[in-house]
């Protein structure tokens, strides 16, 4: 009975504690119940979740901000050929995470790699071996990329690509500047490079850094738009809610006033120099200087805005960041003062060699001179002596005015950024002397051109011009550069006809510095010029190559319409006079300007027949008709000429010259298929031509060795 009675005690304490038990579940979960009512009211009635707006972050959820880039603008020449413009460059990358399949359950992953590294070496300049590394990463990776070998391909690559069918390959688009003349004025068109457009932002658009492209990079930008849309939950576009919208605006373009075929002949004749002569810089400009039109400009050594090859060492324009001191071509403003203030006597006589002020001692170029000669034969000769002592008759004061006329430690106004105004600082008799013939003062390029024009325009200097217009996306034009006149004339009429006189006997008198650039049947008023470079501590270095040459001329001579300007600075395999290295750019430059045009033209030439002829005398013959030269062989005397004698062709085109001897390959790339063959032809070594095109992209022979008739040479249009 006990046992049955504490049984019972027992089932009583159970059922109370499963009561009790329950209870508390009831009552928390009316209160959970309770709290959720509660939020949920408070949710809707405020709208907040941890104080921020739920129903703006649900909208949040469902907007699409779309950012509408603006194309940049195109450059082009003055002919509207393409120097410049906005292209696009595209990174592959592979997806290799399993995870990622789409919504019918495919796989948008790599699932073949050794396949996929196959088929992409087809494309990519990486080996499969190379590829499979990328595709086998030590660490788990949802994606990949390829290195530099996977970034920065061409629309055809990616289409390549993709016609492949590859699962888990993807694409990246990127924007880029196609710049498809490779070095051509590569410093005056400057570049444009991708920068983030906020600090921390993953959003990037091209800026000009250089040149024209900075310079001008407000106007070539353009502004970006924005598109403001609402999607469901499918990701289509709602129609029921508002959309912002605005226009992007397209960047301007801009017409230059380079000739691209002047340009590239340009280009081509420095790049000979600088290979065969090592210069340490050099700059040329050709410029209309009736307008101050600039046709070409250039500099050496630059660099190939498409590839940046050259970039890290070559960004700055020596053409208007750096001054220099220019030496005997300054002597025109010399000259011209002198003429223009009455100081100036021909038939006055002088004793040449050297001269005395303030202590110092100023030497002519011929130390020992040539005696007593009349003042007329001092600018041909180029006397620093004859300048120094006409300097000194019309004095300091009226000098420093002059050069203040012409500018001088003043900018262009040039339209490229960071030009350097250059520096004139006369004290004393020995300074005044000095910057008569070109030192002790400092210039720059763009300063010398527009001084130049001043001789076509009767003492009226007029500003370089880079820029023809600005014309907008629609074909408006914007802004047009006109002819633009620098101050009042230097000088008059007379002045500038006794100079221009003065410089036809630089290059037509037996005595005349110039007879270098003398050119059959061609009009030429020219000043030469050789400048001390100063040392990095101070005074001047010395030895024959520690100058800088420079040439200046203008054609026609009595009515001047085009100017060319060389400088070289040192160069290290100074094989050649000076004179003669830059004879070989300057007089095919002038040969290629067309007067009767208004414009820089190609010209038709016979070619000379030149074999039997020595080397010299046949460069020599080929020049002054505009042509350029490939010697093949080391004989002294042309045995046979790629082009026969009497075929008329392209002003600036290479003839061939076979002269004998040890034949070592020359560099091909770049040449035409005819010039290719030319080669074969005079000298009986076989070349397999393969490919489509007509200049050679490759060869399979390296340059500089020695081949005979049995070597295999085999070319790559």
């Amino acid at each position: 009975m006990k046992n049955f009675n504490n049984l019972n005690k027992n089932r009583s304490k159970a059922h109370s504690y499963r009561f009790t038990v329950g209870r508390v579940l009831q009552i928390v979960l009316a209160l959970v119940f309770l709290v959720f009512i509660g939020r949920f009211l408070y949710i809707g009635i405020s709208k907040d979740v941890a104080g921020q707006n739920i129903g703006k972050r649900t909208n949040e959820l469902y907007k699409r901000n779309e950012v509408l880039k603006a194309t940049r603008g195109t450059i082009y020449d003055h002919n509207g050929s393409v120097i410049a413009e906005d292209s696009h460059t595209y990174t592959v990358y592979a997806i290799l995470d399993k995870s990622s399949v789409d919504y019918k359950n495919r796989p948008m992953y790599v699932t073949n790699k050794e396949k996929t590294a196959t088929k992409l070496a087809e494309v990519l300049p990486l080996s499969e071996k190379k590829i499979l590394s990328y595709l086998n990463p030590k660490h788990s990776a949802y994606q990949v990329e390829f290195g530099a070998g996977g970034a920065g391909l061409s629309l055809e690559q990616k289409n390549k690509i993709e016609a492949m069918k590859l699962p888990g390959i993807k694409f990246e688009e990127t924007s880029s500047r196609l710049y498809p003349n490779g070095e051509f004025a590569s410093h005056v068109i400057g570049l444009a490079q991708l920068q983030s457009n906020k600090k921390g932002s993953a959003s990037q658009s091209l800026v000009g850094t250089m040149g024209i492209e900075q310079y001008f990079n407000k106007q070539l930008a353009g502004k970006n738009g924005y598109r403001e849309s609402f999607v469901d939950a499918a990701d289509y576009q709602s129609p029921t809610n508002n959309h912002v919208y605005k226009q992007k605006e397209d960047g301007d373009n801009i017409y230059l006033t380079l000739d691209s075929q002047l340009q590239t002949y340009m280009e081509n004749l420095l790049d000979k120099v600088q290979s065969k002569y090592d210069p340490k810089s050099m700059t040329a400009v050709v410029e209309d200087v009736k307008t101050g039109k600039i046709l070409a400009a250039s500099q050496r050594p630059t660099f190939d805005p498409q590839t940046k090859k050259g970039l890290d060492s070559n960004w700055r324009n020596i053409l208007i960041q750096d001054s220099f001191e220019p030496g005997s071509v300054f002597k025109i403003l010399s000259m011209t003062t002198a003429i223009q203030t009455g100081h100036y006597n021909p038939n006055q006589y002088y004793k040449s060699g050297s001269i005395t002020l303030n202590g110092s001692t100023i030497h002519d170029w011929n130390t020992t001179g040539w005696g007593s000669i009349p003042m007329s034969q001092a600018f041909p000769r180029s006397s620093n002596v004859g300048m120094a002592t006409l300097e000194q008759e019309f004095g300091n004061t009226t000098w420093k005015e002059y050069l203040k006329k012409f500018h001088i430690g003043e900018p262009t106004g040039v339209t490229l950024p960071g030009e350097n105004p250059g520096l004139v600082n006369i004290k004393n008799k020995l300074d005044g002397a000095v910057t008569s013939f070109g030192q002790g003062v400092n210039v720059n390029v763009m300063q010398m051109m527009q001084v130049y024009s001043a001789l076509a325009n009767n003492g009226q200097m007029i500003k370089p011009q880079l820029v023809d217009k600005i014309v907008s996306p629609n074909g408006k034009t914007v802004e047009s550069f006109h002819r633009e006149k620098v101050g009042s004339p230097v000088f008059s009429k007379e002045t500038t006809k006794q100079t221009l006189k003065l410089m036809q006997d630089v290059v037509n008198k037996e005595y005349g510095t110039g007879r270098a650039y003398k050119i059959s049947g061609k009009s030429l008023a020219v000043k030469t010029g050789t400048a001390q470079v100063a040392g990095p501590h101070g005074g001047y270095l010395t030895g024959d190559n520690n100058y800088i040459f420079s040439v200046v001329g203008l054609t026609p001579a009595n009515h001047p319409r085009y100017c060319v300007y060389i400088t070289m600075r040192q160069p290290q395999k100074m094989t050649d006079d000076p004179e003669l290295i830059l004879a070989q750019i300057f007089k095919p430059l002038v040969n290629r300007l067309s007067v009767s045009s208004g414009q820089a033209n190609v010209t038709r030439v016979a070619v000379p027949d030149v074999t039997n002829k020595s080397l010299r005398s046949a460069k020599n013959s080929l020049g002054e008709k505009g042509l350029s030269t490939e010697v093949i062989g080391d004989g002294k005397s042309v045995i046979r000429q790629g082009t026969d004698a009497g075929v008329k062709v392209n002003n600036g085109s290479k003839v061939l010259l076979y002269t004998g001897g040890t034949i070592k390959c020359p560099d091909m790339k770049g040449w035409s298929k005819d010039e290719v063959m030319s080669f074969s032809s005079i000298t009986g070594i076989p070349i397999t031509i393969s490919g489509e095109g007509n200049k050679v992209v490759s060869q399979n022979t390296p340059k500089d060795q020695v081949i005979d008739q049995n070597s295999k040479l085999s070319v790559t249009l």
